[in-house]
């Protein structure tokens, strides 16, 4: 007897030794254009979003998080690179046109895929690309090893076009690079990839982008998720709750196909939006914050953002000011994969700060630029200045006292304001000028 169980001993201890030393897997989930009041626990009151909280309530919740950029493309650009994007130029959303060399993620900076890929990891992309239509900026060139959906910056729910010259929204859906006919609502097929890919990979450790195009135009929802929404009366409210709702149906799938494989212990999963809501295109809602995607005020820019890793991180709120340009380097120290010899990253591993490791702020101040400075920002502890669009004059506020930036602070404060505005001066001295230019707004009709 005592020689059997000497025998399982010696044969368990090489698995434990390997489980204990597995890579982790890393799931990025990101929304599109989702309000910053619009999850139940953001105090959303007419959409119940019970997966996405039971994701807040068992993770690390930032309640100061931003994204590097108020729009798309760039957010992603800055995401993939823990760069800030205006290092290289990448400041406005790229034309939808696959003939385009200039207008993508430039091939000299190196994305989150390809460090993770050559730290052994299987890599795939589920959703939204948006870094580029030219073959050379393909996903599957970036690093990632899979890939399903579309490259443009948006697409119908339920339909494409297989054949002649598409328009961005109907372009084809790609399965590694490949079109391929999807009848199913797209949040649904996304979600379904999603947990297909981590089934499929569950024996290895694997890096999961899921970048879903909900809540973002056009306002498109099944029977099934309107039916939700019997009480909301305006028609555009609650078709957005509709796809908010099928984002949250998502999500819990992502965490039940983790939860099936037994992976939750040896999973990071962040959880963010990619900029604001826009609630003149989509009804979203970002109380109690000021303004909109688009613009570098709070609503632009905050975003709900989680973070969840079962066993190694504990449930708390996070309160210091964090960026989602933090995922990059934060996911690389958990996976062990170096990052030296890279171009030099901003964003910081927040492993450390969350274990309690180092009690500063991760970061002494965050940036924000548009339209090669035609607005900016700088936040820099409880303070933030703000030069918005067509302003005369930068604004400062105080966020620990006024999170919906309503007092200007700066005839009282004009030391803090010149102090923020030589901050952002210096940084901005290291940023280079849009290399390409964004898509022409649309037509107005007569």
């Amino acid at each position: 007897m005592l020689r059997r169980d000497l025998l399982k001993a010696a044969v368990a201890a090489p698995a434990a030794a390997a489980a204990a030393t597995r890579q982790p897997n890393i799931v990025v989930i990101l929304a599109d254009d989702l309000g910053y009041a619009d999850l139940g626990f953001q105090s959303a009151k007419d959409i119940p979003t019970p997966n996405i909280d039971r994701l807040a309530g068992s993770g690390v919740r930032f309640t100061n998080a931003y994204v590097s950029h108020p729009f798309c493309s760039p957010t992603r650009a800055g995401l993939m690179t823990g760069r800030y994007q205006q290092r290289f130029g990448h400041e406005n959303n790229p034309v939808y046109n696959p003939r385009d060399e200039l207008s993508g993620l430039p091939l000299e900076e190196t994305t989150l895929p390809q460090v993770l890929n050559k730290a052994g990891y299987a890599t795939g992309l589920v959703g939204k690309w948006h870094l580029g239509a030219a073959p050379k900026f393909h996903p599957m060139k970036r690093g990632f090893t899979e890939m399903f959906g579309f490259l443009g910056g948006g697409h119908d729910y339920f339909k494409a076009q297989m054949d002649g010259e598409p328009r961005e929204y109907m372009i084809p859906i790609q399965r590694n690079g490949e079109s391929a006919v999807e009848p199913e609502y797209l949040t649904d097929a996304f979600s379904r990839e999603a947990a297909a890919f981590i089934e499929r990979h569950r024996a290895h450790p694997f890096f999961l982008y899921l970048a879903y195009n909900t809540p973002h135009t056009p306002l498109q929802a099944t029977g099934k998720y309107l039916d939700r929404f019997p009480h909301i009366t305006d028609p555009k409210r609650r078709s957005y709750a509709a796809m908010v709702s099928s984002l949250d149906d998502g999500v819990g799938r992502v965490m039940e196909a983790l939860r099936r494989s037994n992976l939750e212990s040896d999973t990071l999963v962040f959880f963010l939006s990619d900029n604001g809501g826009p609630p003149s295109a989509n009804a979203s809602s970002n109380g109690p914050l000021r303004a909109a995607k688009g613009t570098v005020y709070e609503g632009g820019i905050r975003v709900p953002f989680l973070a969840r890793w079962k066993g190694k991180l504990k449930p708390t709120v996070y309160p210091e000011p964090v960026i989602s340009l933090d995922i990059f380097p934060t996911a690389a120290a958990a996976a062990g994969a170096p990052v030296a010899g890279l171009r030099p990253l901003d964003g910081i591993n927040l492993m450390p700060h969350l274990a309690g490791e180092k009690n500063n702020p991760p970061h002494e101040a965050l940036f924000w630029r548009t339209g090669g400075g035609v607005s900016y920002a700088v936040r820099h502890g409880k303070h933030k200045l703000v030069r918005a669009a067509g302003a005369s004059a930068a604004e400062l506020y105080d966020l620990a006292a006024d999170l919906s930036e309503s007092r200007d602070m700066a005839p009282a404060e004009p030391a803090t304001l010149a102090k923020l505005q030589r901050a952002y001066d210096d940084w901005n001295r290291g940023m280079k000028p849009p290399v390409f230019q964004g898509p022409p707004p649309p037509a107005r009709k007569a």
